[in-house]
């Protein structure tokens, strides 16, 4: 007669996951033939070995305790003749699709790590190395990846033989198929460790802190990711570990923006070195300035190119190349908001000149005739008072509106508007 499972791992029927695999660890220690050389607990630990198989798996012990061992070995107290509509095809299609053939000590790539790093603008621009804070899996330290205590041996489990698989036979409609799963003795590992290591506790890994020192290349940009090969987490059953990758991000520059390979400035002239042209020295992060002509009669909003002096170009690769962008530097013209009495008039006089095919403003006769007169021998002349300073705009509010004159941009509209026949 079939034994309880439940009564082979010694758990009650409403034991959680945790029980059950606790008691079956318990359990699988005390009859395992490697270390129990008593009669018959072999065939004990192939019980314990089938309970646990069942009672881990919340499908197989669903079935269980609704049909009983008929449940999950195919017997005839089953329906539909000891076959389960549901439960019988997903081990089917796992059987002709490799689903269960799969071995948990095959070997599998470690897990990537992805770190972020702030640059500032010109380590960005021109590369840097960084040190970096890591935690990842490795293999423990003390036993060397192996499980077990140093000294300790190894055995190869009996159960499934070294394979890490067990095979067992299950019925269906189409007949009887072989179903391969993961040794629940060993893990799948193939090896039975009868003292685990105190460090790991078996697993072979342990997380650890370490620093890297990482390479920025030059000419990175905000989003970009830097990939170490082979510093991420260690892989498993010899595997390959897996990746670093490092994201960066860019602080702002308090003069420059950025567009792919070139550097942005926008620079401010005001309308007299707009109209005359000027010279004006550049910024560059390099550390040097540039001079750059402003031509006579530049617009606002004109752009300027500075070559090679913006970001290094990036091959495909993720390398730097010695070619760069460049500046791109466009122009501001600055209107002025508020003018003095001296700034006034000569702006008046400009637009005077604009509106009169570029006449000079005519002088007042009076002050050619007081230019004219000299004073007499006997006078003493008068002690010249200091100028006072131009009054600003706002000592003009108290003028009436007919005594203020246009401003330049008023009489520039005048001017340029369609004049009546």
């Amino acid at each position: 007669m079939p034994v309880d499972y439940y009564e082979t791992l010694g758990v009650e029927r409403s034991a959680n996951d945790e029980e059950i695999r606790r008691a079956f660890r318990r359990k699988a220690m005390e009859f395992h033939p490697d270390r129990n050389k008593t009669p018959g607990a072999e065939d004990k630990f192939k019980e314990i070995n089938e309970a646990y198989q069942v009672l881990s798996d919340q499908e197989k012990r669903s079935r269980y305790d609704r049909f009983g061992h008929a449940g999950v070995n195919g017997g005839g107290d089953r329906p539909f003749d000891g076959f389960d509509p549901f439960g019988g095809f997903g081990d089917i299609f796992d059987t002709f699709f490799g689903g269960t053939t799969r071995t948990s000590n095959q070997p599998r790539p470690g897990e990537d790590i992805t770190h972020r790093v702030n640059l500032t603008f010109e380590e960005a621009v021109f590369g840097c190395e960084r040190d970096i804070d890591i935690q990842r899996v490795e293999p423990c330290h003390l036993c060397s990846g192996a499980g077990n205590e140093p000294g300790t041996p190894i055995s190869t489990c009996t159960t499934c033989n070294g394979s890490g698989q067990v095979r067992r036979a299950q019925r269906s409609v189409f007949g009887q198929f072989a179903v391969t799963s993961p040794c629940a003795a060993c893990n799948g590992s193939g090896r039975y460790i009868e003292t685990h290591c105190h460090n790991c506790r078996g697993r072979g890994y342990e997380r650890r802190q370490r620093t890297r020192t990482v390479t920025i290349p030059a000419g990175v940009n905000e989003g970009m990711q830097v990939r170490i090969t082979g510093e991420g987490d260690a892989g498993a059953n010899g595997g390959p570990p897996g990746n670093l990758y490092v994201q960066v991000r860019v602080q702002d520059h308090e003069l420059f923006a950025r567009d792919d390979e070139d550097l942005v400035l926008r620079m401010g002239i005001n309308i007299a070195e707009a109209a005359l042209g000027s010279s004006k020295q550049i910024p560059t992060l390099d550390g040097e300035e540039v001079d750059l002509e402003i031509p006579a009669g530049t617009q606002s909003g004109r752009v300027f190119r500075i070559r090679g002096y913006g970001v290094p170009r990036l091959r495909r690769d993720g390398r730097a190349t010695n070619r760069r962008g460049d500046i791109r530097v466009m122009v501001d013209v600055n209107i002025p908001q508020r003018l003095n009495k001296y700034q006034r008039k000569l702006l008046q006089d400009l637009a005077y000149s604009f509106d009169n095919h570029g006449n000079a403003p005519p002088q007042a006769a009076s002050s050619k005739a007081r230019r004219s007169r000299k004073p007499r021998a006997s006078q003493k002349p008068e002690p010249q008072e200091a100028a006072a300073d131009p009054p600003s705009d706002d000592e003009t509010q108290g003028q009436s509106s007919d005594d203020r004159q246009k401003g330049l941009f008023d009489r520039l509209k005048d001017t340029f508007a369609p004049k009546d026949d």
